[in-house]
């Protein structure tokens, strides 16, 4: 699996359900890396998207301890079982971990890649993934050359898990 992320200095992603900046670059090498696989999501994360719309040319797997909760285009698990059985039906390399925090935080174990745009700045949030740069495994295979957009400073990175958890062994537990 593989983890994409935009993350500030202090490895902050997000602040009241929304992306700290959007960036019409960062945003195109999103679509790029996702479109035609699949994406994995939390309930929240699907909400902050515009009209709480699925994205299109992907497949939408969207956790949620909401028993009831339904959204046309996404597939709905309920648990973290239900998701590993889900998962288990596509090829590991086309699943992307999209967010938020807590869907980070669970799989981020089973995740080889991570494309990171790293932002050279560190805006207010409420909502962080982990430090890759401290996570044990971790480590930056490569960063981009430098990018602007207005006044800021972004690199697009990508970051490699020297051990990944066998993806087997989410759907095995």
């Amino acid at each position: 699996m593989k983890l994409i992320a935009a993350a500030d200095k202090n490895w902050a992603i997000g602040r009241k359900n929304s992306l700290l900046v959007r960036i019409p670059n960062d945003m195109k090498n999103f679509r790029a890396l996702t479109e035609g696989n699949v994406v994995v999501m939390g309930r929240k994360t699907l909400e902050s998207f515009p009209g709480g719309q699925p994205l299109p040319r992907r497949v939408n797997i969207v956790l949620t301890r909401q028993a009831d909760y339904q959204k046309k285009g996404a597939l709905i698990v309920h648990s973290e079982e239900e998701l590993r059985r889900k998962l288990a039906e596509y090829d590991s390399d086309r699943i992307f971990v999209i967010g938020g925090e807590s869907i980070y935080r669970l799989l981020l174990p089973y995740c080889n890649t991570a494309y990171i745009t790293r932002l050279d700045y560190a805006y207010e949030a409420d909502t962080w993934m982990p430090d890759l740069d401290r996570e044990e495994g971790w480590t930056l295979e490569e960063e981009g050359e430098e990018q602007t957009c207005f006044d800021l400073i972004y690199y697009f990175c990508i970051y490699r898990n020297a051990s990944p958890s066998a993806f087997d062994a989410i759907i095995n537990e």
